[in-house]
């Protein structure tokens, strides 16, 4: 199978979002969105630690190391952007003033319950952090991350196994072999990435895929 790379999917999923639209971005994958705004549309990217306006990421020797997002990544903002506290950052979140918020998985179930993190070890405590804030207040949830795990178990399934973010929040999966909608009948596929059959995707997902 022929995967894109992780800027690639990112580049893919700016595409679908619309000009004007107020989007926050997760840690991980999602940050690499802000990178790719198509040419003639603006986008105010939201990151939870209080900035909105977020722009791509810094070129060497360019970054201010006061300005990072969610995840301590060093980022740029754009004109018209925004510093705020925590309590606003958040009322922004669950109050419905956000169009779209950009998360990764661990797993993706049919219905579209979100699992996004996990009791790893003593190092790393149990919490799910502002996603659960998101999946409450934001109308669409897009996920973007890769396709299977480093053992190439699936991550798109009939039910989630892990701790779940949220109940039936996805409206959309992005991963490095395809786009899916969730849909009342399970995971639609939207498209392909370019090499590959619906067969290959298929046959790495653990879930059934309407065509």
């Amino acid at each position: 199978m022929i995967r894109l790379s992780d800027d690639d999917v990112a580049r893919r999923l700016a595409r679908d979002i619309p000009d004007g639209a107020y989007v926050n971005l997760g840690i991980g994958m999602p940050n690499r969105v802000a990178s790719f705004v198509p040419e003639g549309r603006e986008v105010m990217y939201q990151t939870e630690n209080g900035l909105l306006g977020v722009g791509p990421a810094p070129d060497a020797g360019m970054a201010d190391p006061e300005l990072i997002d969610a995840s301590k990544k060093l980022v740029t903002t754009i004109p018209g952007s925004a510093f705020f506290d925590h309590p606003t950052s958040f009322g922004m979140m669950r109050g419905g003033h956000l169009d779209i918020a950009v998360l990764g998985a661990y797993q993706v179930a049919e219905n579209g319950d979100l699992a996004n993190w996990a009791t790893l070890d003593d190092n790393y405590p149990p919490a799910v952090g502002g996603a659960m804030d998101l999946v409450v207040g934001v109308p669409r949830i897009y996920i973007i991350m890769r396709h299977v795990n480093r053992d190439g178990s699936p991550k798109l399934l009939e039910k989630c196994t892990y701790p779940l973010t949220g109940l039936g929040v996805v409206s959309r999966v992005y991963t490095d072999l395809a786009v899916l909608d969730v849909t009342a009948d399970g995971f639609r596929l939207v498209e392909l990435a370019p090499g590959n059959s619906f067969e290959d995707v298929q046959s790495v997902t653990g879930a059934r895929i309407a065509a």
